[in-house]
């Protein structure tokens, strides 16, 4: 099912089977809408000249409208959860994946809020959790939406601070130390340098990357000059590129961490990326079958397997992840 005439050939069958339900929920919506208005101005109307407060009129016809429209979405929504669902995991399948609706634990997300890659947040979500293995390498992905409370004098509102991808690959070789990958912040670089060598627990120094035009794109900092020339290889910080290219998206950053459990022989590569909500079904107001839809799905799944060989190809195909760390 990896070419999309065959992911179609599998996939409108099983769409078209809910097809009539999504008719219904849609009609059902359409309804809503109306019965909702005239819900909102029957209510404020009888309230009205009953001498009832403008506020609490205002409230009651709004509460009522609300109310008639949860009802009423109900089903598409009930829908919508359950063709994500469905595609996922029947395209994870294909693509020799496993797919959870939810992470069944943010993997590492204490670390990479710890080295920097995403920020501090009050209010956190998770969901579309995608785990696999490839040339001798854990892949995990899985999608976050960050937000921090803020204070203005009338009311607290949340803002969201990061909305990607966190990517988990552990390989079958021990890294020594901490290598952290950053963009380049221009004037703020003096500042970031000073909180690496002073605030972070692994006191990373800043490494100038021997590619000058990486140098100019990115902030290096390690605890192991040799190390960290040695994972930052042309070739990976050309995929790095590419990675940015293949989510869609912008400022993705990494570390290399050395292994927890050094017993076990696994390094560990975290990556974040801000790519807003992807893994999505699509509207429903269009046929469930239709092509557009799966081939929108289709493709970002083609991106976490070209994520995945563009981290990891063995030597013999071009370097990565697995030329420099894995070999």
């Amino acid at each position: 099912m990896k070419d999309l005439d065959h992911a179609m050939a599998e996939l409108g069958p099983w769409l078209s089977q809910h097809e009539s339900r999504r008719k219904a929920a849609v009609s059902r919506l359409l309804v809503g809408i109306v019965a909702a208005v005239a819900a909102a101005i029957v209510i404020g109307a009888g309230l009205g000249f009953a001498g009832v407060p403008t506020p609490f009129v205002i409230f009651a016809g709004v509460a009522a409208a609300m109310g008639v429209m949860a009802w009423a979405g109900y089903p598409l929504q009930q829908l919508r959860t359950e063709v994500k669902h469905g595609l996922n995991t029947r395209m994870a399948q294909a693509f020799g994946l496993t797919y959870s609706p939810k992470p069944p634990s943010p993997a590492r997300f204490d670390a990479f809020l710890s080295h920097g890659l995403i920020t501090s947040s009050d209010r956190q979500s998770f969901e579309d959790h995608f785990a696999g293995e490839t040339h001798g390498a854990d892949f995990e992905l899985y999608e976050a939406h960050l937000q921090q409370r803020r204070r203005s004098k009338d009311r607290t509102y949340y803002v969201t601070v990061f909305h990607g991808v966190l990517i988990r690959i552990t390989f079958p070789r021990t890294i020594e130390g901490v290598t952290l990958v950053t963009r380049d912040k221009g004037l703020f670089n003096g500042l970031e340098a000073f909180s690496r060598r002073h605030l972070s627990g692994s006191k990373l120094e800043r490494i100038g990357l021997v590619d000058l035009r990486f140098d100019r794109l990115f902030e290096v900092y390690g605890t192991d000059q040799v190390m960290a020339r040695y994972l930052l290889t042309p070739s990976f910080m050309e995929r790095l590129l590419r990675l940015e290219e293949v989510l869609a998206g912008k400022n993705v950053r990494c570390v290399f961490d050395e292994d927890l459990v050094p017993e076990s022989g696994r390094g560990e590569l975290l990556i974040a990326a801000e790519t807003g909500n992807k893994f999505e079904p699509g509207s429903l107001f269009t046929p469930l079958d239709d092509r557009k839809r799966v081939a929108k799905l289709h493709e970002e799944f083609r991106l976490i397997e070209d994520i995945m060989e563009t981290l990891l190809q063995p030597p013999a195909q071009g370097g990565g992840v697995g030329a420099s760390v894995v070999a």
